[in-house]
């Protein structure tokens, strides 16, 4: 098992909550995680017929096995079970007593937010980050090999390729996940409009084309994306409501929350066509999206992070929100640093004035480095986007 960053979070959690909850997407190492922070406790897995039946017949008894507490596995299987467990929990008074884990943010979301306000701790767990392999010595080779393969654990962990592991997870999610949360007549269909979602990776969301382009309506094309949302299969990210005296594109921006994912979805087969695909540079910032959003729900943070674009064209590709102010990141695909690349930032640092912190520029280079006041960084050291220490000049 790669350590998990996440780790010391749910711990941190688990001393001031009674119930913690770790979702992500399937495949992302939660269960892993759960029984590893909480070997003490009983694990059950409510994707067992028998141990589902249990809790949905007798959810009284089924929780007045666990003395110690337990790692309910996939609760979003049982959501009935959560309004019992909010009573068991508070007649206890323990913290870190039950660790609930899901797939899907639907029914697990909805039943915590009704049901166990103010009991529970919450960490979402993507695939491996950059900081996490690196600490494992598991860095890819290349950039291209970064982009095909992803951050799914079993990537890391066993013999397998991503094109055949893309290609089963894929199929497993359209029958498992997607046949309990929607009705589709036509999975061909919606495997059809995940691919065509791919291939927008880092770009504005345009609800009307994208239904257009797989000959669905734009409400369904709507309701189709909530449920990758759900599934943390794509995230949005939203455009920054500041406007500095310009008039804001306010549409948000659609990635993909594992890059390698995406990639097999266009049609990639090999890291070699990486080289030179058109959709490299949008891939690019789908890995660098992704891996600060892993950093922050890795330490249990707010996501924080948008993007700006004004109607006359000048874009930053994201903006942190942080105590100290704005820092804008420009993502750039390209090996070697072109002088321009830094004049958006500049633009920016004008709008925001005051509100803006330093600058910083991550590429497809490996060198990290100072240059024209922004802090540059290559594709190896995105976990140091966020940090502030010193950088050789």
């Amino acid at each position: 098992m790669i350590p998990r960053a996440a780790a010391p979070t749910l711990e941190r959690l688990a001393k001031g909550f009674p119930v913690v909850a770790l979702t992500g997407p399937r495949q992302s190492g939660k269960t892993t995680l759960a029984k590893s922070v909480f070997s003490g406790k009983t694990y059950v897995s409510l994707e067992n017929p028998d141990e589902r039946e249990f809790a949905l017949q007798d959810p009284k008894r089924f929780l007045q096995r666990f003395t110690n507490g337990a790692v309910l596995d996939e609760v979003q299987r049982c959501p009935e079970l959560l309004s019992w467990l909010q009573g068991w929990v508070d007649e206890r008074g323990i913290m870190g007593d039950f660790v609930l884990t899901g797939s899907a943010q639907f029914d697990l979301i909805a039943g915590i937010s009704q049901t166990l306000a103010g009991r529970v701790g919450r960490v979402e767990l993507l695939p491996l980050s950059a900081a996490e392999l690196a600490a494992a010595k598991q860095t890819p080779v290349d950039l291209k090999t970064a982009l095909f393969k992803g951050g799914y654990p079993a990537l890391y962990d066993r013999e397998v390729s991503p094109q055949d592991w893309f290609a089963n997870y894929i199929a497993t999610y359209l029958e498992r996940d997607v046949r309990q949360l929607i009705a589709v007549r036509d999975l061909l269909q919606f495997q059809t409009f995940v691919k065509m979602c791919a291939a927008r990776t880092g770009q504005l969301l345009n609800l009307s084309s994208l239904g257009a382009d797989c000959g669905i309506s734009s409400v369904t094309a709507k309701h189709w994306l909530s449920v990758l949302e759900s599934s943390y299969i794509v995230t949005l990210l939203q455009a920054h409501h500041r406007n500095f005296g310009k008039r804001l594109v306010k549409s948000p921006k659609l990635y993909f929350c594992d890059v390698g994912l995406a990639a097999w979805l266009v049609g990639i087969r090999d890291a070699a066509t990486l080289e030179t695909h058109a959709a490299r540079g949008a891939l690019f910032e789908t890995y660098v999206i992704s891996d600060l959003l892993k950093q922050r729900f890795n330490a249990g943070q707010p996501r924080d992070i948008y993007f700006w674009r004004d109607s006359t064209g000048n874009e930053v590709d994201v903006l942190i929100e942080s105590g100290q102010g704005l820092q804008a990141v420009e993502i750039k695909s390209g090996s070697t640093f072109a002088s321009d690349w830094t004049s958006g930032l500049k633009k920016w640092q004008q709008f925001a004035g005051d509100e803006a912190i330093q600058s910083t520029l991550v590429y497809g280079g490996t060198t990290s480095y100072e240059r024209d006041g922004v802090r540059v960084y290559g594709w190896q050291d995105t976990s140091k986007l966020t940090q502030k220490p010193a950088v050789d000049s």
